[in-house]
């Protein structure tokens, strides 16, 4: 174990060397607690922290089911706390994003692009089959909001605009994340003219952001613990829980489709090779690390040092695998889908297959926003949300569940998302060498 940490530290260090990445550029990421107490808490893995408070909420629920006031509130102070955080999250790291973006990018880049936005398309729509053909539910959300179902995509699009030329103050007060979206997408292209230190204080301030969320996560085993109290002791009692299973039976489905079908085709399609020994090297090498980690920016180094085993071409992987690490979410475009649809499922809301499609494509495209951030997907599910009319309470409420099955959910959906960064990598780097080939001949 301990060689392995040393081999990703070394990995790490080696990665900063390539990307030119200082210290001091990484050090609000890798500020952790320095008092006793938390340096012991944090000597147990999160994961499994996770895991004990979900356990303990089963417990407790069965021992003493009787408690309404303490036990809960620790699960509503946490979705609480989030439900606070994350329109400034969005908000500031989508305009961090776009105005940091670098026009002028090598040509051989578009086919790795073209592979990312395809599969996180393709993946958003299988989420969505998948969410029609397996339904779920979360029948303990059921009774806590009235909604009115739109009447199909005019309706849809209609209190799309209407919401999208909100105050952003306003949007920002009440959580309407599509003005949030807009406004930030408008301020992140203005900024993309502005000095590089303005550009700076705004991935400072990104940074930031971020660092709030993970302190806020850090309450996750609590909160985790209130709110799987409440599901068990509320009606229906533990059969609440099996609706989770369900989800993530969905969530874990759908994402090894994607990782054992869908990808495999793309890779077939740009190589006309066998892509299934590059497939199951991705998947060992980087999925599995992924899978523990569950960080794709921790499993770069990882990434970078497989591209190299591969003998990839450096010029590209070395902008193809950041790059995909901030923007290829297939696995966060599932889960947001997926989630979004059991809240609707839920609450009853009927949803032509024209509106839950829009809700696909701006789930998609609102992932890319989603790596680095803890729970990152997770946070953007009340935007998905928002077209449909469910209102923000319920759709934190969703985030809550969201966390509780996160110990499977979310090292499956990094595991998929940063092993696809050298599958696709390797695959546009083998097409650019056929071609090559071909015009030599």
């Amino acid at each position: 174990m301990h060689v392995l940490a040393l081999e990703i530290i070394y990995l790490y260090n080696k990665a900063l060397l390539k990307l030119k990445i200082t210290k001091e550029d990484t050090m609000i990421l890798s500020e952790s607690p320095k008092g006793p107490f938390a340096r012991s808490i944090n000597r147990v893995p999160f994961i499994l922290q996770i895991i004990i408070g979900l356990l303990l909420g089963i417990l407790v629920a069965y021992v003493y089911p009787d408690d309404t006031s303490i036990i809960p509130t620790l699960g509503t102070l946490f979705v609480k706390a989030l439900k606070a955080v994350a329109p400034i999250l969005v908000f500031v790291l989508v305009s961090a994003a776009i105005a940091k973006h670098q026009s002028g990018e090598k040509t051989a880049m578009k086919p790795i692009i073209v592979l990312y936005l395809v599969s996180m398309v393709a993946s958003g729509t299988l989420a969505l089959l998948m969410s029609y053909a397996f339904p779920s539910t979360f029948p303990e959300l059921a009774a806590n909001a009235n909604v009115n179902a739109p009447s199909g995509i005019k309706e849809v699009l209609i209190n799309f605009i209407n919401q999208a030329v909100e105050n952003p103050v306003s949007a920002l007060i009440n959580g309407n994340y599509i003005a949030i979206l807009v406004w930030s997408i408008a301020l992140g292209l203005m900024f993309r003219v502005s000095h590089d230190n303005t550009k700076k204080v705004l991935e400072d301030l990104a940074a930031s952001i971020s660092g709030v969320i993970r302190m806020v996560i850090r309450f996750a085993p609590i909160g985790v613990f209130g709110l799987v109290y409440s599901s068990c002791t509320q009606e229906g009692g533990f059969g609440n829980l099996l609706n989770y299973v369900h989800v993530v039976c969905v969530l874990v489905a759908s994402m090894l489709i994607i990782a054992f079908v869908v990808n495999p085709i793309f890779v077939f399609a740009a190589t006309h090779q066998n892509p299934f020994p590059l497939l199951f090297k991705c998947l060992a090498r980087s999925g599995l690390t992924a899978f523990f980690t569950r960080s794709s920016a921790a499993n770069l180094p990882v990434n970078l040092a497989l591209c190299e085993e591969l003998k990839l071409d450096k010029a590209t992987y070395s902008i193809s695998i950041p790059l995909g690490c901030a923007i290829n979410m297939s696995g966060a475009g599932v889960t947001i889908v997926v989630m979004t649809m059991a809240a609707a499922h839920t609450l009853g809301v009927q949803i032509d297959f024209a509106s839950a499609f829009l809700m696909c494509i701006a789930s998609v495209l609102c992932a890319c926003g989603a790596s680095g951030v803890a729970g990152g997907s997770l946070m953007l599910i009340p935007l998905a949300c928002s077209i449909f009319g469910i209102p923000n309470d319920i759709a934190m409420q969703v985030v809550g569940i969201g966390f509780i099955i996160g110990v499977v959910q979310d090292s499956t959906e990094t595991a998929l998302n940063s092993s696809t960064d050298v599958l696709f990598t390797a695959a546009a780097c083998r097409r650019a060498e056929r071609i090559a080939a071909k015009k030599a001949n």
